[in-house]
């Protein structure tokens, strides 16, 4: 995998091994399904997800520790990557209350992105989806909804991790695109969380509403009209500030980031020398 040279030594992200990118694809498959299968549920069937967030929230945990254990087999990860891993949550869970309930105003968003760009798809997954745990647990925002956002956010972390590697795009080049990458990806996590909250709130016009048994066409209609009556000022106040602050702050936290991404010597190989005579 291919990195950017920073003070004489080349960054790298967090490289992905077969066992972790199995274990990512196995967890993305699991969220697919338990974001979309009330779509295809039949008449009566209760698209609530009552019934399934303990179990996706179960099964979600261990699959996480899977990813980080699979990286380290893979990429020879140490404390010093956990250490960064839980720095960053951190960092992220208090960031989130910030602007929580404002228009959708939530810098987190850019810090995403930024680490995820850094450290890698696979770091970035993690990072994400513990990020939205920990700030859960600080906010009180626990409930069926949160591992589903951890999921959402996980995925959107992961995808800054898989655009062009920085020795394609550097500089002012590189800051439009993950700009461009955060403006998107806020809209698509809002329409990803969307599709959760859809199909369980009552009350709404027939329009919009969720309609168990319908055609599959049918509701995806009404859904991208319900994006469109009820969220889409709200992704679009996070994604205008997940853009903004890309622009601004973006280039010292890159710089912060890689410097102690290349302090920390992830990967470094432990060699031996023969004793002297």
């Amino acid at each position: 995998m291919s990195g950017r040279v920073v003070g004489g030594r080349q960054v790298r992200p967090v490289r992905l091994g077969p066992r972790a990118i199995a274990a990512l694809v196995l967890v993305s498959a699991i969220g697919v399904v338990a974001f979309g299968w009330p779509l295809l549920a039949g008449p009566g069937a209760d698209p609530a997800h009552l019934q399934d967030a303990p179990w996706l929230f179960a099964a979600l945990l261990p699959l996480l520790v899977g990813v980080v254990v699979a990286m380290i087999a893979d990429s020879g990860l140490d404390a010093k990557a956990v250490a960064m891993l839980g720095v960053l949550a951190a960092v992220g869970a208090a960031l989130r209350p910030l602007g929580a309930g404002t228009a959708g105003l939530e810098p987190m968003f850019f810090l995403m992105v930024l680490s995820g760009r850094v450290l890698g798809p696979g770091f970035g997954f993690v990072l994400g989806s513990v990020t939205m745990f920990a700030s859960a647990l600080l906010t009180g925002g626990v409930g069926p909804w949160m591992p589903f956002q951890m999921l959402a956010m996980g995925w959107f972390a992961m995808g800054a991790g898989l655009l062009p590697g920085p020795d394609r795009l550097r500089g002012r080049a590189e800051l439009l695109m993950l700009a461009g990458f955060g403006f998107v990806a806020s809209f698509a996590y809002g329409t990803v969380m969307n599709l959760y909250g859809w199909t369980i709130v009552p009350g709404l016009g027939s329009g919009i509403a969720f309609h168990p048994g319908d055609p599959l066409a049918d509701n995806l209609v009404r859904f991208l009209a319900y994006c469109a009556a009820t969220s889409l000022g709200w992704d679009l106040g996070r994604a205008v500030l997940t853009a903004v602050l890309t622009l601004t702050v973006g280039p010292a936290l890159l710089k912060a980031l890689r410097r102690a991404t290349r302090r920390a010597n992830f990967e470094a190989q432990v060699t031996f020398d023969a004793p002297r005579e």
